[in-house]
């Protein structure tokens, strides 16, 4: 498939010893392209964080395949997927994963120090994207001298700074209020569009969900349904959710 950036083929996932082991992924395939907004959703333990786990190489698969633009990771040995992560990758958490001794820029430049991108390049692209998210003006604050919301649009900025093929978010707006969840998301949007970011999102907040354009819906390890918004307002594809989950007997924020 033409911009394809994540293939997964038939990914299981068993934790455990022989007698009583357990498939937390039972395989599972996807496919996700680039500038794609994509949600995973589905009841508590479904398996949406061990799916994001394993499809990110932070844990590995017992059995099947995973590509991402192009890379299998399953032919890569711990170190290359270091550095595949690290080079390739962007990473959203509920809790941030801010180093507290340095600054907001500092937090959001650090993958671009590793990488030893030129001092004029890293102001750059700092500024671009930190006014983009609205924390250019508090960017020599510290994580404990700003909000909720302002660290999770640094944690944003941060891993997207490197243009990474895939950004993986797990619950980023599960810390929020109402209004900094929206801010965010609509961060995200605008990403994808003038950006061409692709993201693949955990979340059990239908209304975090609506922003997406395709949601993917697991139940007991193994991919349910999915559907898309397709050319329908948010506020439509927000009910398709709903009631989509009302059928897998899975929880929602049903707050729109």
């Amino acid at each position: 498939m033409e911009n394809l950036i994540l293939k997964a083929h038939k990914v299981r996932k068993v934790y455990g010893s022989k007698g009583s082991l357990f498939p937390a992924l039972n395989s599972i395939s996807l496919e996700v392209r680039k500038g794609e907004f994509v949600s995973v959703m589905g009841p508590s333990g479904a398996g949406k964080s061990t799916l994001l786990n394993v499809l990110s190489s932070i844990d590995s698969p017992t059995s099947g395949e995973i590509e991402i633009d192009g890379n299998s990771l399953s032919d890569m040995r711990q170190k290359e997927l270091a550095m595949f992560r690290r080079d390739q990758l962007g990473f959203i958490f509920q809790d941030y994963n801010l180093l507290e001794t340095m600054s907001i820029k500092d937090n959001v430049v650090l993958p671009l120090s590793l990488n030893r991108v030129k001092p004029f390049e890293i102001e750059v692209r700092f500024e671009e994207i930190a006014r983009q998210f609205g924390i250019f003006d508090i960017r020599d604050k510290f994580p404990s001298e700003v909000s909720g919301g302002q660290k999770q649009r640094t944690a944003v900025c941060r891993a997207m700074i490197t243009n990474p093929a895939l950004i993986f978010a797990d619950e980023p707006t599960g810390a929020l209020d109402s209004k900094a969840a929206t801010n965010l998301l609509e961060g995200l949007v605008q990403a994808k569009e003038h950006k061409q970011a692709t993201i693949l999102m955990v979340t059990h907040d239908a209304f975090a969900a609506s922003y997406s354009e395709r949601v993917l819906f697991i139940k007991d390890g193994e991919l349910y349904t999915e559907i898309h918004r397709g050319k329908t307002t948010r506020k439509h594809f927000f009910q398709k959710i709903l009631d989509v989950l009302a059928m897998l007997g899975g929880e929602a924020d049903d707050t729109f």
